[in-house]
């Protein structure tokens, strides 16, 4: 697994995907630190910390933050595993557990079954609409929040049949 790191992809000047996501600009107001990433985005842990720039006007997490960052990063697997294939957030839902009154950490995990699945599915129908659950976490390991991702991923020009469904 890769964990945290300062160096560039091997011979060229791109950043590696843990700085790409540090970096990426929605998320720098936030600061979060890529905590795990392995090389096949199947497992990401993310820090997003409790500050002044994260934290709503009664100081726990502003859910605003939780949803700017769980929303891309079930999509983003999916762009990495299935990278012919147009990809996107359809749907996402969270449900607020307990109040965010630490640092949080962002857990998604996925496995080889669900792939699987998707795969077959895009081969039978050029389309998926898998739903992927993970969730926040407070620092004494508690579950904050549970995240609903669900991802559509089409095949390039894919035109939704004539119920209009995407």
């Amino acid at each position: 697994m890769r964990k945290k790191g300062n160096s560039k992809i091997a011979g060229f000047n791109q950043p590696t995907p843990i700085n790409w996501l540090e970096d990426f600009l929605p998320f720098q107001g936030m600061q979060i630190k890529v905590l795990m990433l392995d090389d096949e985005w199947s497992q990401i842990h993310i820090l997003l910390p409790l500050n002044k720039k994260t934290s709503n006007p009664g100081g726990s997490m502003f859910g605003g933050c939780m949803a700017s960052l769980a929303d891309p990063i079930a999509a983003l697997a999916c762009a990495w595993h299935f990278k012919k294939y147009s990809v996107w957030t359809r749907n996402l839902n969270l449900d607020f557990l307990q109040e965010g009154r630490t640092d949080l950490e962002l857990r998604f995990e996925f496995d080889a079954a669900q792939k699987k699945e998707i795969a077959d599915e895009l081969i039978q129908h050029g389309r998926s609409t898998p739903l992927f659950k993970y969730a926040y976490y407070l620092a004494d390991g508690t579950v904050c929040a549970r995240v609903q991702n669900r991802v559509a991923i089409r095949r390039e020009g894919y035109i939704a049949e004539s119920s209009g469904a995407l």
